[in-house]
């Protein structure tokens, strides 16, 4: 049976990340210190130096994936311990500053590490739903596949007017010219629609094929004899092409979202790692 990453090994470390996060809690309720909770106590330099190695064993998770034959452990399971484990060093840390926030190079690190973690949880919903929305709109294709569909289809509509009018033919060669798919990452991100079409001797916009199915539509309801049969069949295969455009763009704005929350954690990641190295070479030069 196949199960996700957080439910791998039967949520071990759900419960490993669950322990520890009660421990940490447990420690913190007992303790009674002569001084406020802060980093400096024994038990902030306890849950401090667990943190330290945390955070740096799961930043390890990048180079493991990427050398998963060789090695201890799966994929999936390094995955899973990355996921709970990371949201526990939520509680740890906190406890670990004992609740003292500053303007300092300490609390910069701490609010890296809650970015970092946040950024995390992002990323759990996307790989935890874009895969299997990217096949179900797909149908299992490659996204060159519905691409190739798509031309086919333009194939299709190039012979269909050439039975129709010289005005419904410009106006399919307007709409495939002009139709734009992906762009910058912004149009991407945001599946913005940057299409065009020439209607009337004017550039109008044609967002999601919409002017340019109106407009054929409109031919249709006006047409007779052999025109009218001709733009059904192009209204038709019009519509398909839509529909698989569509389809495209979603898959792409999906996979521009997955690699601008890569383009975020990782880079955030390093700069927490820098953070924590200045955190802790402070504490022990200045402290």
């Amino acid at each position: 049976m196949h199960s996700s990453f957080l439910s791998h090994a039967k949520g071990r470390y759900f419960w490993v990340a669950l322990a520890l996060s009660a421990f940490s809690i447990f420690l913190y309720v007992i303790d009674h210190p002569t001084e406020p909770p802060n980093g400096g106590t024994w038990l902030g330099y306890s849950l401090g130096t667990i943190g330290a190695l945390l955070i740096v064993w799961l930043a390890y998770l990048g180079k493991r994936k990427r050398n998963f034959v060789r090695g201890w452990g799966t994929v999936k399971g390094w995955v899973s311990a990355h996921v709970y484990l990371g949201a526990s060093l939520l509680v740890v840390a906190t406890l670990h500053t004992g609740f003292q926030f500053a303007w300092n190079i300490h609390t910069f690190a701490f609010a890296l590490m809650c970015l970092v973690i946040l950024s995390g949880f992002f990323g759990i919903f996307v790989y935890r739903t874009y895969p299997t929305a990217q096949n179900e709109l797909k149908k299992n294709q490659t996204i060159d596949d519905t691409f190739t569909q798509v031309e086919d289809f333009e194939a299709q509509l190039t012979r269909l007017a050439a039975e129709a009018s010289n005005g419904t033919k410009m106006l399919l060669n307007s709409a495939i010219e002009r139709t734009v798919i992906g762009g910058g990452y912004l149009d991407q991100l945001l599946g913005r629609d940057n299409s065009s079409l020439v209607l009337d001797g004017r550039v109008v916009p044609n967002s999601d094929q919409d002017s340019a199915l109106e407009a054929l539509v409109e031919r249709l309801a006006r047409s007779e004899g052999d025109e009218h049969k001709a733009l059904s069949q192009i209204v038709r295969v019009f519509n398909n092409r839509k529909k698989l455009i569509d389809v495209i763009r979603k898959d792409i704005r999906m996979q521009a979202t997955i690699q601008v929350w890569l383009l975020f954690h990782v880079p955030v990641t390093f700069a927490l790692i820098a953070a924590l190295t200045a955190h802790i070479f402070s504490v022990f030069v200045y402290y």
